[in-house]
């Protein structure tokens, strides 16, 4: 990776990504790009950040050229939550979007594009505890849809025509810097912006509800070591299993109550309820910890206390 265009880069996992590449490989080395919600001024200052409609192939192939890019982080997408509510323009962006960073990687002759997956493209009919790598793939939300097939399309990109197309399949990631954004796991990053502001939050699902998760140092560092590990170490390639943890709202919150006694939470499960029952309990990444090393640093109790200190600070 030398010089890198990524795609999303106002959403939670694109602001924080931009910025940790940038700090690893240098400020002008690393683009960024966004559609219609603005940069920070973090973004916009420390590097170059232009606007993009990935459903635009000659958009795209634009700033590669322009940028002489090698490498792609497609983490433009419409979530689970909103994809269901707008489900023509999460196939748009999620699909016709990636393929044309496909064709453009192709076309051009990149080195590597990185699409990362979603513990959404499990379903019903998936096994919900430990669930293994390679499982059953029935979703049952237009995101999830969009997982599966970006999955094929990665792969069929790499045997087809020897483009390096990578990606796992995150679960919900919990982020102090960017508040939530339309994913089903966003309980996990708003019962901590709630308890910090107001002592008080009401979550959106059940509050026995299961999910894995994985706290944002984790989660760069899975992208940026699979992006680095060995070609000819990797059996997988765009359907890595990651994962840190798998806790309830209200164990989350317990967790909290530790640091802020005062803390309540109530809940109120609405049409988000029916996603999170879709997806499993806790997943098996065995496979990214043999072919590349994963390994998570953060459980539930270590990401509360860094998620409590910097929001308070963040609010001060």
């Amino acid at each position: 990776m030398k010089r890198i265009l990524v795609t999303g880069s106002v959403g939670q996992i694109g602001s924080e990504l931009v910025m940790e590449l940038r700090n690893r490989l240098g400020n002008d080395n690393v683009l960024g790009t966004f559609h219609r919600t603005l940069p920070t001024e973090e973004l916009t200052e420390s590097g170059p950040m232009e606007k993009i409609r990935i459903q635009d192939v000659d958009d795209v192939a634009r700033l590669v050229e322009e940028y002489d890019i090698d490498t792609v982080f497609n983490m433009a997408a419409i979530l689970s939550a909103v994809g269901e509510q707008k489900p023509q323009l999460c196939w748009d962006v999620n699909m016709n979007g990636f393929i044309n960073i496909l064709e453009v990687a192709r076309e051009k002759e990149l080195r590597q594009v990185i699409n990362p997956s979603s513990i959404a493209a499990f379903g019903p009919e998936t096994p919900l505890q430990n669930t293994p790598n390679d499982t059953i793939l029935k979703p049952k939300t237009m995101y999830g849809v969009t997982k599966v097939a970006g999955e094929i399309l990665g792969d069929y990109y790499f045997h087809r025509y020897g483009l390096d197309v990578r990606g796992m399949r995150l679960p919900g990631i919990v982020s102090w810097k960017t508040p939530p954004g339309g994913g089903t796991t966003d309980y996990s990053v708003a019962i901590y912006y709630e308890a910090v502001q107001h002592r008080r939050y009401t979550c959106f699902v059940k509050e026995d509800t299961r999910l894995p998760l994985m706290y944002m140092p984790d989660c760069l560092n899975s992208m940026i070591d699979l992006a680095q590990a060995p070609l000819e170490d990797l059996i997988h390639h765009c359907d890595f299993n990651v994962t840190a943890f798998s806790n309830s709202p209200a164990e989350i919150a317990e967790s909290i109550k530790g640091h802020y006694p005062d803390f309540e939470a109530t809940y109120e499960p609405d049409f988000r309820q029916a996603i999170a029952d879709s997806w499993p309990d806790s997943i098996d990444d065995s496979a990214a910890r043999a072919e590349w090393g994963w390994d998570p640093e953060y459980n539930l109790e270590k990401m509360t206390v860094d998620m409590l200190e910097t929001l308070e600070r963040k609010f001060a």
